[in-house]
């Protein structure tokens, strides 16, 4: 199957109309907790979708504010274009408006990246996170022509994602500020941990675009800082304590958010004691959540860290 054929679909009218304006105030709905949500497979890999189903409700019930879905954290690399696609759709109709969805559609492929972008648009996502092309290393310029590409050819809320620790390439703060002069560019996710460039990048924009924490580690002083919350991987198995700790971090209340973030601490580190989405895969099937699988290159967490995660779910209070 095409990669056209897989993602062709006809545009809903409502979703058409959703669009057509960019007002700043449509990213309100995008702040504190949101989930990068693993995508849950069967132990042969296969994308279980029941699963899939129960973990948005889990994520709902527990007060996230939004969810990513096919990003870093959900294994998009491997998935096929196809999948990609009914990952997306699937989470989008299992939400049915209660929560926004932002769709992965990064590529470092300009034209696919667009085409995820136009699926996710059509299937009703509220926004898109458009991670930096991987690999293949563009320059500045490069990276301003590739999201403003993205941007004028899709009628969507685009958020840009920055992790030169995953692709070789740092989308830099002057070249933020040049892309938050596009209207539909709302948001930055930085996640090199450097407090510096959050700062640097909030001088420099504004209040042109938003920007969110993608370091778990580092999100309570982004956030305090003038982040509007953390596209999180700890959230995915302390959905509850991170959204309360988000909303006090936003509303700069940092002795509440500290206390809280205390709890976090272990698990912000050790859900990266092998590559992410390793640890936090095996923690929510070690928490019943989720199935074991998890697809090649990427491999179950190997058993001299389970108790390493335990211990961090334990110091959290959730086991």
């Amino acid at each position: 199957m095409t990669h056209t054929t897989a993602l062709s679909l006809v545009m809903r009218p409502s979703t058409m109309q959703r669009y057509l304006k960019f007002p700043r105030s449509n990213d309100t709905m995008f702040r504190g907790s949101i989930v990068a949500i693993v995508t849950p497979m069967g132990a042969c890999g296969t994308v279980d979708f029941d699963s899939l189903g129960r973990l948005v409700e889990f994520h709902i019930g527990n007060g996230a504010s939004a969810l990513v879905v096919a990003g870093t954290t959900g294994e998009s690399s491997t998935l096929t274009m196809e999948e990609h696609g009914q990952v997306i759709r699937a989470v989008v109709d299992q939400c049915r408006n209660r929560i926004a969805v932002i769709a992965g559609t990064g590529s470092n492929c300009t034209r696919e990246a667009i085409e995820l972008t136009q699926y996710a648009r059509e299937v009703g996502a509220d926004a898109c996170l458009l991670v930096t092309p991987y690999y293949n290393k563009p320059t500045q310029e490069g990276l301003f022509q590739h999201f403003k590409a993205c941007a004028e050819a899709v009628a969507i809320p685009q958020i840009l994602y920055n992790v030169p620790g995953r692709t070789a390439v740092d989308l830099l703060p002057e070249t933020i500020e040049r892309l938050s002069h596009i209207p539909n560019i709302i948001g930055i996710k930085e996640a090199t941990g450097k407090l510096d460039r959050i700062v640097e990048i909030l001088q420099r924009c504004g209040e042109r675009i938003k920007v969110y924490s993608g370091d778990d580690a580092t999100a309570r002083e982004a956030m305090l800082l003038g982040a509007v919350g953390d596209i999180s991987v700890t959230a995915n198995v302390a959905p509850a304590l991170m959204k309360e700790m988000c909303d006090l971090a936003v509303a700069h209340d940092s002795v509440g958010a500290a206390a809280i973030d205390a709890k976090l601490a272990a698990l912000h580190k050790d859900l990266f004691v092998e590559a992410n989405p390793i640890p936090v895969k095996w923690a929510l099937y070690d928490m019943g959540l989720i199935p074991p699988g998890i697809r090649l290159p990427l491999t179950m967490l190997s058993p001299h860290h389970h108790e390493t995660i335990r211990s961090a779910l334990r110091m959290a209070g959730l086991t």
